[in-house]
């Protein structure tokens, strides 16, 4: 099975958007109670130029993180092609994209990327999530647990 690295990303303390963090304490229980062990976890509250070390590592990298895009209805699992790479001025310094892109030009490596959408509907300063938001993801955990089984 491929060295894989999941990375989730967001302000914990922006209601919904903390949706990454919250994803991947639950994957960190998960993985282990079922005593995972060529998969890992990582949260930070945006990426960094840094991540393209760190993604360097892997076989397949999965990004995580809160959306408001209109096409993700709770959730969404996407490639990433390092080619589609930029530098985003919004919450977040830089696409997940210019991670694996960069990835790609100093370290000539490209792991297997992906980034699962998380649909997000309030950002106000509270550290709880809404419902909606939390029902999204638990269905992309259970999703992504099938992913990484092979069954989907």
């Amino acid at each position: 099975m491929k060295k894989t690295l999941i990375y989730g990303y967001g302000n914990p303390g922006r209601q919904d958007d903390g949706l990454g963090a919250r994803f991947i304490e639950l994957v960190d229980k998960w993985l282990e109670d079922q005593n995972i062990q060529n998969i890992e976890t990582d949260c930070n509250y945006q990426l960094n130029v840094e991540d393209a070390a760190t993604i360097s590592e892997y076989d397949k990298v999965i990004f995580v993180d809160a959306s408001v895009v209109e096409e993700v209805d709770d959730y969404k699992l996407e490639r990433i092609e390092p080619d589609n790479a930029r530098i985003e001025f919004t919450m977040h310094a830089v696409s997940a994209a210019y991670i694996v892109d960069l990835c790609k030009k100093i370290y000539g490596k490209i792991p297997e990327s992906y980034a699962l959408h998380i649909k997000a509907y309030e950002f106000d300063f509270k550290e709880e999530l809404t419902q909606k938001a939390k029902s999204n993801m638990l269905n992309a955990l259970t999703f992504l647990k099938d992913h990484l089984s092979g069954n989907r």
